[in-house]
């Protein structure tokens, strides 16, 4: 029987169809994987914690023991580039337009917005009734908040490089055990601590500076949105250090926060901007990971998809 040839011309095409499939899916499996498909850890019941990031939606969890238990979103516009889950059960979050407090229950019990041509980007408590928030603008502050007047306690103002490009000019900032503030300077590429007159007490350059946490130690872990995590000791020299080049396998492309384990482990996030674009659900990246101070990683937090969509990660806080 003889095949006729637009029979044999629809077979080839099919075929090279299917090869041409078949090379497409080999190329994205072993060249263009964001993370390994089998992950070390145990997921979501690795650690207990407290989940928020900057992205389209202002949203935030609480997991435990694999679960999430709580979540809430904020109807707003910004980003929440900074939270806290404080230890009543209250949540305080800086959300680029305001900083706001509420309950287990959800309800807002205090709420601060900014004034027009101004952002806030990280906030933390001061005590009982004081707070304190990172203020970016012309000029750009640190500011002590009475909340329950709403009276400034004490401010000053801090350097900028560019004092109308408000958005750029800080992310995060923490108390100290010292009672100062270590502020990271993003447009400025640096990590200062202040007293709370103002007055600098130490300084080291990091580029591209978008965190820098007080240690136990009285080290600083720096984080750069240029690709680095630093500690660094108060004679300003670099005594360990983490670069997306340690996790083989794992595509980490936007660093903004690190945290320091009691074990001595490190917990890295791994920010997705949502403004460039989607997460392949076939493909997505990781939302953080967990490294040995031999940079081994331990854990790798990767949840898309309901029932837990956390969405991209900034904060991570852990409960334990």
């Amino acid at each position: 029987m003889t095949i006729p040839s637009q029979t044999k011309l629809l077979v080839g095409l099919m075929l090279l169809g299917t090869l041409a499939g078949t090379k497409a899916r080999a190329a994205v499996s072993t060249t263009a994987l964001n993370a390994p498909e089998i992950l070390p850890g145990k997921g979501l019941a690795q650690h207990d914690f407290f989940y928020a990031g900057e992205g389209k939606q202002e949203r935030m969890f609480i997991v435990r023991h694999g679960e999430v238990v709580w979540s809430y979103s904020h109807n707003g516009r910004g980003e929440i580039s900074d939270a806290i889950l404080l230890p009543n059960g209250n949540i305080l979050f800086a959300h680029q337009f305001g900083v706001t407090e509420i309950d287990a229950q959800k309800n807002v019990i205090w709420n601060y917005d900014s004034p027009a041509n101004t952002e806030i980007h990280t906030a933390q408590p001061f005590g009982t009734n004081l707070m304190w928030f990172v203020r970016n603008g012309d000029p750009a502050k640190c500011v002590l908040m009475n909340k329950a007047s709403g009276n400034v306690e004490r401010e000053f103002v801090l350097p900028v490089k560019d004092p109308k490009g408000v958005h750029g000019q800080f992310r995060h900032a923490r108390l100290t055990s010292a009672g100062t503030i270590l502020v990271a300077h993003m447009d400025l590429g640096k990590a200062v601590e202040y007293d709370l007159d103002g007055k600098q007490v130490w300084s080291k350059d990091v580029p591209g500076c978008w965190s820098a946490t007080p240690l136990e130690n009285r080290n600083i872990l720096a984080v750069s949105n240029r690709g680095f995590v630093r500690e660094i000791n108060r004679q300003g020299e670099t005594v360990w250090e983490w670069t997306p080049a340690d996790a083989p396998g794992y595509r980490i492309t936007n660093l903004q926060l690190a945290t320091r384990l009691s074990s001595g482990n490190t917990i890295i996030n791994n920010w997705f901007n949502q403004w460039s674009g989607q997460v392949d659900p076939s493909n997505p990246p990781v939302q953080a990971i967990e490294v040995t101070p031999d940079k081994k990683v331990i854990w790798a937090l990767r949840s898309w998809a309901p029932p837990a969509d956390l969405g991209p990660s900034t904060t991570l806080q852990i409960l334990e």
